[in-house]
């Protein structure tokens, strides 16, 4: 009686959401989709009301935002009764993935997840226009086909990932479009300026982001994907308005770790889409250009966490409203909409038809079984520089993308040297750590740990070597066993003890973290010394560039407060010294002994300069370092005063 009851409760709230009034794009907006390009905070509204008017089948999530502020959303779209339970599916699918480890077996008769992440790249905005779109279609009452699909399948829609790079795009393109816009690719409309919206706010290019996760709007976003983990995925992008459009299947190569499960549902995505395309008369390619490679795009990524990744491009960068394309026709915004549209429709259409055998072959993917095949090696173990803090960084990347790890055993190890392809024994010290492959980030660990790719075709349309031993320097050996880490709190991390008064502090200079800490005192107006030799203290020796404040420089009382809390800050051991006579080496007052004096950093922009070598140069100082940089146009450099 309590399930009839439930039954009977679930269709009555789907009747009443179905029944309700729902308002287009075009009702909300007053324009017509494709009419004018939508700014970023008007597709926000817009969501927002499409879950007021019927929240029982739509509901938002803002996960995160933007360096500039704006607010970067999730839209889950689904039946009412799969909507009432949607915590319950994330975790149940998390089981499945063997993630969520609470002893209950998980259930796999449920809805497929299906992820549609739109606009990575500013200045491909025809897809958020197109998500607007996709959202009405699903929750119109007279779209009766949305309503069955949506009973087999839960819609996640990311309607922009970039929405500072989308609003630089928009407002250029609306201060330069005249009354009626201009077909002529000559147009100025057509010829947008440096850096142009791709990128976002820093000019990193997002796309290619996701497995480093090195801007805020990247690591916000995978925090949340990795908690949902869908069973497809497609990222929608644009290319040159010559080109048709592109869908999957994907050109080779293929990364080995790719199933046979997951080229063919790309295949079934294929034809379902063709289906459509034909019957419309529009152009399109598959097979071609758009490999599965390089682990950090909004394919592949997804592809080594189990997904059905997929990109999908339509022709349109710089096409503004409208432009006339080398064969004589006109390619309108609202045709891009349209298409756009239609592949992501067709996704949900398929996915819905063959959910089952998506959660099912989703198991497979994380069976043990199937792991216990993936890669050459059992574990890695990746040896620390005592004086780098790039294990930090390693352990930072891999917490970040869900990889377990542990602290290495101390001990002699034989294996496979990472960089030298050599078996040799290795010696683990306190603060090694060990990753076992035994775990459900398996093909992942592969892909990012691999020595050599093994690749089908050596044409790859952009990025072919990333191997993290080799971007981190670090040696990491490949062993044929597992090995039994320590608990990572066996690392022993506590709050530090006050700083106490002394004659000085030392810093020992270990990378970023370390320029952090001195940007933090320069910017306080605290004096900082380097020291050019090296010299020993106490029980320490330090290196030549070890940082030096001591008090006869800092009258305040609170220094030691302030070097502590810069330190803790930063990251970095702050070693107190009692006295300026050294062990070994130049005293601290010896002319060998520099004063560092806060520099004026400037960074050239504009024409003639590399966005994202600007970006990162930009990023790198505000971000990582915390220190001001002034960005100059490269037109203005004769005006610069060198001296001051």
């Amino acid at each position: 009686m309590k399930r009839a009851s439930f039954l009977l409760s679930c269709c009555l709230s789907f009747l009443i959401a179905a029944a309700q009034p729902v308002s287009s794009p075009q009702v909300f907006l007053g324009y017509e989709l494709g009419s004018h390009f939508t700014p970023h905070n008007r597709i926000v509204s817009y969501f927002r009301e499409v879950v007021a008017q019927v929240p029982g089948m739509v509901r938002l999530e803002q996960y995160g935002e933007t360096y500039e502020g704006r607010p970067l959303l999730l839209a889950f779209i689904s039946s009412p009764s799969n909507l009432q339970k949607l915590e319950s599916i994330r975790q149940n699918n998390l089981r499945i993935a063997g993630l969520l480890k609470d002893n209950v077996s998980p259930d796999l008769n449920v809805p497929a997840i299906v992820w549609l992440s739109y606009n990575v790249h500013g200045n491909e905005p025809s897809s958020s226009e197109a998500a607007m779109k996709t959202l009405y279609e699903l929750v119109n009452p007279a779209n009766q086909e949305s309503k069955e699909w949506l009973g087999h399948v839960v819609v996640v829609i990311d309607p922009c990932i970039n929405p500072d790079g989308r609003d630089r795009y928009v407002n250029w393109f609306n201060g330069t479009v005249g009354k009626w816009p201009n077909p002529d690719p000559l147009a100025l409309e057509h010829r947008e300026h440096w850096p142009s919206g791709r990128t976002n706010h820093y000019l990193f290019d997002l796309n290619r982001d996701w497995a480093w996760q090195t801007q805020q709007e990247t690591r916000q976003r995978l925090k949340k994907y990795n908690e949902w983990l869908p069973q497809v995925h497609v990222d929608f992008h644009e290319q040159g308005y010559n080109s048709p459009y592109y869908f999957a299947p994907a050109a080779e190569p293929y990364h080995e770790v790719i199933t046979k499960w997951q080229r063919q549902f790309q295949e079934m995505v294929g034809r379902n889409n063709a289906k459509y395309f034909d019957r419309n008369g529009w152009l399109f390619f598959t097979k071609e250009e758009f490999d599965l490679l390089y682990p950090s795009y909004g394919d592949t990524y997804p592809m080594y966490n189990g997904a059905i990744g997929m990109t999908f491009e339509q022709g349109g960068i710089s096409a503004g409203l409208a432009v006339r394309t080398q064969d004589g026709d006109t390619l309108r915004l609202a045709d891009r909409i349209m298409h756009h549209f239609t592949t992501g429709m067709s996704t949900i259409e398929i996915s819905a038809q063959h959910a089952g055998e998506l959660v099912q072959e989703f198991r497979k993917y994380f069976s043990p079984e199937r792991i216990a095949t993936v890669g050459d090696y059992r574990s890695y173990v990746v040896l620390a520089d005592p004086y780098s803090e790039r294990i930090g960084k390693i352990k930072e990347l891999l917490d970040r993308n869900g990889i377990e790890w542990s602290l290495a055993p101390v001990g002699t190890y034989s294996g496979v040297n990472i960089e030298t392809g050599k078996t040799e024994e290795c010696h683990s010290r306190s603060g090694d750590i060990v990753i076992n492959t035994n775990q459900s980030k398996a093909a992942l660990i592969k892909v990012l740990f691999d020595r050599n790719a093994k690749i089908s075709d050596s044409a790859t349309y952009d990025i072919t070597a990333w191997s993290l031993p080799m971007v981190y320097d670090l040696e990491v050996v490949g062993l044929n066993h597992p090995v039994k880490g320590m608990d990572r709190s066996a690392s022993g991390d506590t709050s530090d003890p006050a700083l106490p008064a002394a004659y000085a502090y030392a810093v020992k200079w270990t990378g970023v973290h370390s320029a952090r800490f001195l940007a933090t005192l320069l910017r306080q107006g605290v004096k900082v010394l380097f020291s050019e030799p090296p010299f020993s203290a106490g029980k320490e020796n330090f290196q030549r560039g070890t940082l030096l404040i001591t008090s006869a420089g800092n009258r305040a009382a609170a220094l030691p407060a302030v070097i502590q809390e810069a330190a803790r800050r930063a990251g970095v051991q702050c070693f107190p010294i009692t006295s300026g006579l050294v062990d070994k080496g130049y005293d601290l007052g010896s002319n060998r002994i520099h004063m560092i004096h806060p520099p004026r950093v400037a960074v050239f922009a504009g024409d003639g300069v590399s966005s994202a070598g600007a970006g990162e140069v930009w990023y790198f100082f505000e971000q990582e370092v915390d220190y001001p940089v002034t960005l100059i146009n490269s037109t203005s450099a004769d005006q610069l005063n060198w001296q001051n």
